[in-house]
Formats: C-alpha cells, sequence, structure tokens
C-alpha cells in the first residue's frame, strides 16, 4: 500500500465484477502477478463527486491487490488545460485520503515516444495525413447502419505521409488544414473504428511543454499508449469508453505487433458505470459555464459538486469514501439519489462533530424573576456519541435569544416549544415559563418575558421535572454575531439535463443559498479555523467557511440535521 494511503472503509463492497475480473488475471499469471491501475483526469476544470467514485475505485483496487496507482494528467488539449487545475486535483486525491506511487506522471511526457509510435504506423501503412475539413470527415464517417466513404487522400504513399506529417508537426500548416488518421475500417460497424484522428494541430503554448509541439495526440491515441508505457495492468474507464475499447486495443497491437520480446504487461481496459446524481449536473462544460458566467462563486462554491465545493461545504473525506462504498460498482448507468450522499455525512459528523449553540433569527428573552448581572456557567456536553470529546461550559443569563420560530402567541394544538402560559426547558439550564412579551407596531414580537424556576437546573434533583419542549439559546450579552449561509440543492429539478429543450439553467433553484447576518453563536466559537465542522444544536451540521477570521465569523450549512428534501417531494 502506498505511504499515506487509507484502507477502504467496506471491502466488502470492493467485491464486484471488476475485482472477478483482477483475480482472473492474477490467477492465470498475467502481468507477472503485478496489479498498477491510474487515475488519468484532463487538467480543464476542478475533479467533480463522479471524479471521486473514480479515485475510491482506482486507488480501493490497488490497495486490494497489493498494487499501485498512478496519477497521469491527460494534459493533451493546451486550449482548455491549466496549471491551476493541476494543483486542485492533487490537493483533492490527498484530501480524500490517497497517494499516488512516484511522482505525478503527463501524458505530455510521452509526447516524443507517441510521435515515434505514429511515424510507426504510416510506415505500416497503417495511418495517413488528411486534408479535409472537419465537417467533411464528419459527414463521411456514415451512420452505424451505413459504411462511411474513404477519404480521397486515404491512400497516399508512405513517403508522401511521412512528409506532409513532418510539415505538420514542423508548424508548416494552419490549424484545421489537416489531421493525421489511423486507416482501419470505414465499413467497420463501430464507428470508433472508421479511420480515427490521431493528431490535429493546435497552435498554443502548452503548460509543460510550451511551444515544442504544434501538434497532439487525441485521446484515443494518447491514453492506451500512455497506460502502456507505465506498465498499467487494469486501465478503469467509465462505461461511455466501452465503445472505444476496440480501439485501445488496435493501437496496442499494432506497437506490439513488432516488438521482440514481446511485453510481459499489456494493459486491459475494463468499464464500470459513471456516477450520476440527481439535483445537479456532472458535465465539466456545464460546471465551467456556471462558473465562468457567476451563477456560482467559482469552482468551489458550496453548491457545486466538485471535491473542493463539497470540502468547502463541511464535507468529509470519509463520508465520501462511504458514499463510493455504499453505491458500489456497476455495469449499467443509473442515478444515485443525491440524498444517499447526505446521508453519508450526517452519519459522519454525527459521530465528529461536536454540538453547539447558535441562534439563526434571535429574539430575546428576559427572565423577569433572574438577578441582574448574574451570570451562570452551565455545563454542556460536546458529542453524547463520543464520551472523550468531553464537556464545555457556556455562560447563562439574565437575557438569552432563542430562535424566533420557537415562540408562538397562538400555537397549534402539537407546539411543544414556547407559547404565552407555557413551560419549556432550556438545554443545560432551566425550565421557564413564558409570563408575558411585547409586540412592535407590525406585530413582530421583539421580547419575551418569562420565568424560571430555579430547583430546575440541569444536573439538580429538580431537573427531573418534565417538559415536552427544549429549546436552544445564546446569553445576550456574550453570544458573539457571525453570518450564517444556508446553503441548499443548486438544482429545482431532479433531472436538469432531461429536458430536451430546454437549458439546464433554467432549473437553477433561486434559494439555493440564503445568507443570514443575525446569527449569535455561542462565545466557545470564537476561535473557530476554516473548515472546522460543528452540529448546531437543533439546526443542522455547519462548517467555518474558508473567508471567515476573527472579525468576521462565516459558517456554510452542510446539510439539515433531516432530508427535508423528502419531505417537500411527498407534498408536491
Amino acid at each position: 500500500m502506498s505511504k499515506g494511503s487509507v484502507e477502504p472503509e467496506n471491502k466488502e463492497a470492493l467485491k464486484n465484477f471488476i475485482t472477478q475480473e483482477i483475480e482472473k488475471d492474477l490467477q492465470e499469471g498475467k502481468n507477472g502477478g503485478a496489479v498498477l491501475t491510474r487515475f488519468p483526469p484532463e487538467p480543464n476544470g476542478y475533479l467533480h463527486i463522479g471524479h471521486a467514485k473514480s479515485i475510491c475505485l482506482n486507488f480501493g483496487l490497488a490497495q486490494q491487490f497489493g498494487g499501485k496507482t498512478n496519477l497521469r494528467f491527460d494534459d493533451t488539449n493546451p486550449v482548455k488545460e491549466d496549471v491551476e487545475y493541476v494543483d486542485s486535483i492533487m490537493e483533492d486525491i490527498r484530501w480524500l485520503g490517497f497517494e499516488w506511487e512516484g511522482e505525478p506522471k503527463y501524458a505530455s511526457d510521452y509526447f516524443d515516444q507517441l510521435y515515434e509510435w505514429a511515424v510507426m504506423l504510416i510506415k505500416k501503412g497503417k495511418a495517413y495525413v488528411d486534408h479535409q475539413s472537419a465537417e467533411e470527415i464528419a459527414a463521411q464517417k456514415g451512420t452505424p447502419t451505413e459504411p462511411g466513404q474513404e477519404s480521397p487522400y486515404r491512400n497516399r504513399t508512405v513517403e508522401e505521409n511521412l512528409e506532409l506529417f513532418e510539415k505538420m508537426k514542423n508548424g508548416e500548416f494552419e490549424e484545421g488544414e489537416c489531421v493525421l488518421r489511423a486507416k482501419i475500417d470505414m465499413a467497420s460497424p463501430n464507428m470508433h473504428l472508421r479511420d480515427p484522428l490521431m493528431y490535429r494541430i493546435i497552435k498554443k503554448e502548452h503548460h509543460r511543454t510550451g511551444d515544442k509541439w504544434c501538434i497532439y495526440p487525441m485521446y484515443d491515441f494518447a491514453h492506451g499508449q500512455s497506460d502502456f508505457i507505465e506498465g498499467i495492468t487494469h486501465s478503469i474507464c467509465t462505461l461511455e469508453f466501452e465503445v472505444h475499447r476496440p480501439l485501445y486495443n488496435w493501437f496496442l497491437e499494432q506497437i506490439i505487433e513488432d516488438m521482440d520480446p514481446k511485453p510481459t504487461v499489456v494493459p486491459r481496459q475494463i468499464e464500470f458505470a459513471r456516477l450520476n446524481l440527481n439535483y445537479t449536473v456532472m458535465s465539466k462544460r456545464k460546471l465551467l459555464e456556471l462558473v465562468e458566467n457567476n451563477y456560482v462563486d467559482g469552482w468551489d462554491d458550496p453548491r457545486m459538486p466538485t471535491i473542493s465545493g463539497l470540502r468547502r461545504r463541511g464535507y468529509t473525506p470519509e463520508s465520501i469514501r462511504d458514499f463510493a462504498d455504499r453505491i458500489g460498482v456497476a455495469k449499467r448507468d443509473g442515478i444515485i439519489d443525491v440524498a444517499l450522499l447526505e446521508h453519508c455525512v450526517r452519519d459522519d459528523l454525527n459521530k465528529t462533530a461536536p454540538r453547539v449553540y447558535a441562534v439563526l433569527d434571535p429574539v430575546k428573552l428576559i427572565i423577569t424573576n433572574y438577578p441582574e448581572g448574574k451570570v451562570e456557567m452551565m455545563v454542556a456536553v460536546n458529542n453524547p456519541e463520543d464520551e472523550s470529546m468531553g464537556t464545555r461550559e457556556i455562560p447563562f443569563s439574565r437575557e438569552i435569544y432563542i430562535e424566533k420560530d420557537d415562540f408562538m402567541i397562538d400555537p397549534p394544538k402539537k407546539f411543544f416549544r414556547l407559547a404565552p402560559g407555557k413551560e419549556v426547558r432550556l438545554k443545560n439550564a432551566y425550565i421557564i415559563k413564558c409570563e408575558d412579551y411585547k409586540q412592535d407596531e407590525n406585530g413582530e414580537v421583539t421580547e419575551i418575558y418569562c420565568t424560571y424556576d430555579p430547583d430546575t437546573r440541569s444536573g439538580m434533583e429538580g431537573s427531573k421535572r418534565k417538559v415536552k419542549g427544549t429549546l436552544h439559546w445564546v446569553s445576550v450579552e456574550q453570544s458573539i454575531p457571525a453570518e450564517v449561509r444556508l446553503y441548499d440543492r443548486l438544482f429545482s429539478d431532479e433531472d436538469p439535463n432531461g429536458h430536451d429543450g430546454v437549458d439546464f439553467k433554467e432549473f437553477l433553484n433561486p434559494d439555493s443559498l440564503k445568507i443570514v447576518k443575525t446569527a449569535r453563536l455561542e462565545p466557545n466559537l470564537k476561535d473557530v479555523k476554516p473548515l472546522d465542522k460543528f452540529q448546531f444544536q437543533r439546526l443542522g451540521y455547519f462548517c467555518v467557511d474558508k473567508t471567515s477570521s476573527e472579525d468576521n465569523l462565516v459558517f456554510n450549512r452542510t446539510v439539515p440535521l433531516k432530508d427535508t428534501w423528502a419531505k417537500m417531494a411527498k407534498k408536491k
């Protein structure tokens, strides 16, 4: 196991059709008994939850079989790539708890070798330079039931193709003027075998190779060969690459054909169903559109399904690995309910997040028979799920804040909170009884007047007296202000992609972010740090935002305590 990596949360979850194939290969003695997987992201955007599943699968499979995993950036398109994305991808993988083998690798590391193999294919009469436009090539591809038409340049001589490909490499042609294509079968029922593109001209500086190259390999030509160069044994891909597998194998066969001795390790592509979540989009193009047009606050906006967005929102690596284990590995595409992801983070934070008091929409409550100027320190358990987290003290005084929603003048029958003449317990403090209240000219309650029973302090004998309601609170004088951002799902529709002719942005949830500037917190939170996580009693799980400071505390809601969306769906 690689240094710094983590054990899979649920080893049983890793027993699937892919592990069966790997076990079979090992039993047959293939690849010298080695297992080397890879995670090959394109550095053209931030990773999302779908990539997290792939990361957990690739690293998890290698760990299960005592193997290793490479990180290789598929940097074959300098138009869309950026070092920012490279750095964010490495940060995300390490945050999830995994460490790749050796230094990160890049497809660009192999550009010289890929070029030599392209020349070899030309010499074997299996590649040619085509001067047709992209539109002409697409029109000649045919359909799945009708064969394509051969390019008029398909039967150029080897010498002519070598000369033209050299000119492509030397920058003597403009972008789009010509491409290099493999010569396979224009009548193949597999469209990907109908003379696929191998190289195109892109005159843009590359983030690693600078201006050395102006021709760049296509994914299908670079991917399998990069696997082969690195000695990858099992190339685990998502299901959309299943139809690419014959081409993956064809390129490898051409390279291996003349090798002597034959290589002992030949990569094998195995496909699994990609992760699709409801109430979100997983397309990098669409996510980039949301970022560039300011529908969200960057790639790490807590509403985004990106790993960095989930991290900023308060998700833990343990919860995401647990989610990946729970959904398992399937052979068919399906849609996973995002409620399962939310359940996983609740389950983890329930065990690990300290409970604290926060009042988001405060109304002042005055305990009229409590001594003025007196402050008591009430003892509260930090997390009843973990005694080792200990206790803390919270200041209690004559004037406190409670949530406005916890008081009603004329409550319904089963309202077990505070109302005129009603009693409730203040958590970890006393039982109080509402005696009166004050309203402003608009009928809004501005102050509540109560009396307390001094014999009912939490932990005292009188505290055994039962009342139906328990409220959280903070002391007016000692509490501290904070901004709280109530994040919800970014889309209001379960399938924002599934409406023909309707832009997915039409389904953006207008209530995906509500900013609360009135929140008051217990003073123990004054020294929190970004990404610290808490359960606000009765309200949900919250995380300190990266923009938070000592002078301006900012908290993001990770999830409510319960799945409120399930209740909303039932009402519709």
